[in-house]
């Protein structure tokens, strides 16, 4: 601008546009992303099995989405390890130690979520283990073992948490498996543990639909982790070296667990009934109902 002469509109709105740092794009949220928050910001979830492992992903999706969260599991030095390193995200993180198969617990894992923050929109039930061996060698007790953890556990969480999830038209989301849709070989008790949560999770999403509770049954691959290929070493006398293995040797790709949490929060937004994840085994489950013959012969090739 020359001295003495008056500015124009134009000069001015030059000189601020130099005087101000340009901002950074890269650290603008996307439109997605702040609807995704949006929506999440001020929920509060429970998730159980959530000091390690898959739980933890799912945990800290919740979190970066400005949820408040609730994990639960029995270890309590494990859930304030994960605890600390959830609070990075910025909302409150409650650790609550409980035991899933003690109705006591679980009804207190709930009443210590309500009484701290008021409310309840979310519980995951995923809190379970895998296991190794044949159909036939697995013994009544080890049947009953199992599906107190894997199916009676989210028996109990659910009936703890639903009057809450009535009044908040939550989110209920049961952490199923493809076993769960298909059994495998050498999986123990697990196949039929996670097919009774899916017979479980269709029958509340056909009768809580309506009263406004969105019902979802995740039905997953093999999860990523550490311990690999390391956690059935006591269990495998007597079954191929492939049982070791994740899935029991299953042929797909171990799932990456911060994607598969963020296609769940995706899921529970658009409320679907069902995410299968990788999305094609949908196609391999409508081929088994169809043609059973054909669905075995491909379950071998495939495992």
């Amino acid at each position: 601008m020359t001295p003495g002469v008056t500015p124009s509109t134009a000069d001015l709105l030059a000189t601020a546009a130099l005087a101000e740092p340009l901002p950074n794009i890269a650290a603008i949220p996307s439109s997605a992303e702040q609807s995704r928050k949006s929506y999440w910001t001020g929920k509060v979830a429970i998730v159980t099995g959530g000091s390690s492992g898959f739980g933890r992903s799912l945990a800290a999706a919740f979190a970066r989405s400005g949820a408040h969260v609730v994990i639960s599991a029995r270890s309590y030095e494990a859930l304030e390890s994960a605890a600390d390193e959830l609070r990075r995200f910025g909302t409150q993180i409650l650790a609550v130690p409980a035991d899933i198969t003690q109705n006591n617990q679980v009804e207190s894992l709930v009443e210590h979520t309500i009484r701290h923050f008021g409310r309840l929109d979310v519980l995951v039930n995923n809190a379970g283990r895998s296991a190794r061996g044949t159909a036939i060698d697995v013994s009544p007790e080890e049947f009953n073992q199992l599906l107190d953890l894997n199916f009676l556990g989210a028996v109990r969480c659910t009936r703890a948490a639903m009057p809450h999830l009535l009044r908040s038209r939550g989110h209920l989301v049961n952490i199923g498996s493809l076993s769960g849709k298909s059994a495998s070989r050498y999986v123990g008790a697990y196949a039929a543990t996670k097919f009774a949560l899916a017979a479980y999770t269709q029958q509340l999403r056909l009768e809580l639909s309506p009263q406004g509770v969105h019902v979802m049954l995740v039905s997953s691959g093999p999860i990523e982790r550490r311990d690999a290929g390391q956690r059935y070493s006591d269990r495998l006398q007597g079954l191929p070296a492939q049982a070791a293995k994740p899935g029991a040797g299953v042929r797909i790709n171990p799932i990456n667990p911060d994607k598969l949490s963020r296609a769940i929060l995706v899921a529970c937004r658009r409320r679907q009934p069902e995410l299968i994840f990788p999305a094609m085994a949908g196609l391999f489950f409508a081929v088994l109902q169809l043609f059973p013959r054909l669905g075995d012969w491909l379950v071998r090739r495939m495992t």
